[in-house]
């Protein structure tokens, strides 16, 4: 067990230093030997987990949606509105996610399929809005996967705006007024007017999500 421990935690710093040099470089001026040197590992580490570069950049795709833990509401789409102000949160410093977000969006990487990342999340924002509509929270004339399709694009422009204007300062308050244009073409009233689209609400849930991580970590 604590071999296996110690094998995802390896893994991990190798992804989180691989993101970092994503971010700050880009996927094409990238090297493994930078990776290497951020992460603090040998090769034959590296290459014990992952066989490429691209393999690398594909497990911080995958990643980032898997980072996403989002705490159950009562309302489904709370949920939804959740997971948008936590990734936007931690688009401002979380190596991971920043990385992530470049590699989906740099339109010079061309030699990284990037399809399962995009579908992923936008599988992950259409699973939440199904739920929602089976609960009775969104409208009968959505369509949730073309809703989900639209959210996941419009996201990752107001992401592209972020970066280049704030290097994603104020990603969560663009989200809010995104939200607040958005969710009354696709909530019930009664449900649009329970929602919380605070825009610090990301900063407080990620704060919660660690302290119970690291509670979780110490009874462990």
């Amino acid at each position: 067990m604590a071999q296996q421990d110690r094998a995802i935690k390896t893994r991990r710093v190798i992804l989180e230093a691989a993101a970092s040099v994503f971010d700050e470089l880009g996927y094409d001026r990238a090297t493994i030997a930078e990776v290497l040197e951020r992460a603090g590992m040998t090769k034959g580490a590296l290459y014990f987990h992952f066989a490429s570069k691209e393999q690398l950049a594909l497990a911080v795709l995958e990643e980032q949606v898997i980072d996403i833990a989002v705490a159950p509401q009562k309302i489904k789409l709370q949920e939804f509105v959740d997971a948008g102000q936590i990734l936007s949160f931690r688009l401002r410093s979380d190596p991971l996610q920043r990385g992530a977000a470049r590699l989906s969006v740099e339109q010079g990487a061309n030699r990284l399929d990037r399809n399962q990342s995009m579908m992923s999340w936008a599988a992950f924002v259409e699973s939440l809005l199904a739920e929602a509509k089976e609960r009775g929270e969104v409208l009968d004339s959505v369509d949730v996967r073309e809703t989900a399709e639209l959210i996941c694009g419009a996201f990752a422009g107001l992401q592209i705006m972020s970066k280049v204007l704030t290097d994603h300062a104020d990603l969560c308050r663009r989200l809010t007024v995104f939200h607040e244009h958005i969710m009354p073409s696709i909530a019930v009233p009664a449900i649009l007017a329970r929602l919380d689209l605070d825009p610090e609400r990301g900063a407080k849930l990620d704060a919660e999500i660690q302290a119970r991580a690291l509670a979780e970590g110490e009874a462990a």
